[in-house]
């Protein structure tokens, strides 16, 4: 088992990486902890903890500098769990090598799309759908990289919904809150602006870890020895990552995130193709 400063030390930069692309602290810790020799299964079930600790130390900062939208994430939300509460009883039962080729196959899939819109730049939409319209999921935010105000609505409420689902699912599985996935949702499909994309992702995925926890305390896979240091770096690190990311630009916030993707999703499928070594 890694020792508590390791994990400490670790939790720390996975908490800055959930907080600076929204994709939640396990991205980082789940590869980390079992390459220290940790069970995949205690990694995704402590993670989906540092998955909380990550949307709690940046999620309050996003909304008090009007970041997030509310509205959004409080829709969404309600999808989110009831995924997240099937795919933890999923990760129960497989075994160790489809967990591993399950993790970074998710990781590169989510690289892959973005990196073709890599080089595209967000623009406003003029006109949003009835569904949409009527739930006001619309909003501004002050975007201090360009020195302005942003104004911007969301479109196709009710397939972002039913992919979220799926996302959901994914977070209560990889026990990595999924941000990647629904940060591509927001993106590509609800089209939200990047920045708005990431914070209100860092919304969701606490709320959606928590049903995920559920599920890992029912089967005894939480060890309380690994779960302090690694909420107490995960919140150390979000608190610096929502510090940097509202002063980038949204294009360099995406590369960020494409660099992340790469590295561990890659990784992750070499060692389930070892069979989890």
């Amino acid at each position: 088992m890694p020792s508590f400063g390791l994990t400490l030390l670790t939790s720390i930069v996975a908490g800055f990486v959930g907080a600076m692309s929204g994709m939640g602290g396990g991205v980082v810790l789940i590869p980390v902890l079992t390459f220290l020799g940790l069970p995949i299964k205690k990694a995704i079930a402590v993670s989906i903890i540092s998955v909380i600790a990550t949307s709690s130390g940046s999620a309050s900062a996003y909304v008090r500098d009007h970041l997030t939208n509310l509205k959004v994430g409080m829709f969404l939300e309600m999808f989110t769990i009831v995924g997240a509460l099937v795919g933890a009883n999923v990760t129960v039962a497989l075994s160790q090598r489809w967990l591993f080729l399950a993790f970074g196959l998710v990781l590169m899939a989510s690289w892959s799309v973005l990196l073709v819109r890599e080089k595209e730049e967000w623009e406003p939409l003029t006109e949003q759908d009835s569904f949409s319209r009527w739930l006001e999921l619309k909003g501004r935010y002050p975007d201090q990289a360009l020195g302005r105000t942003i104004d911007y609505q969301a479109t196709h409420a009710a397939a972002g919904a039913s992919l979220m689902l799926g996302a959901g699912f994914v977070a209560g599985l990889l026990g990595i809150g999924a941000g990647a996935l629904k940060v591509l949702i927001h993106d590509l499909v609800m089209h939200l602006p990047p920045k708005v994309s990431t914070t209100t992702s860092n919304l969701i995925i606490g709320v959606t870890a928590l049903a995920g926890t559920s599920v890992f305390l029912a089967h005894g896979l939480i060890d309380p020895g690994l779960a302090a240091p690694v909420i107490l770096g995960v919140l150390g690190g979000s608190f610096l990552g929502t510090r940097l990311l509202v002063r980038l630009k949204n294009q360099a916030v995406r590369r960020f995130f494409l660099f992340v993707l790469a590295i561990l999703g890659l990784q992750m499928i070499w060692r389930g193709w070892r069979g989890g070594l």
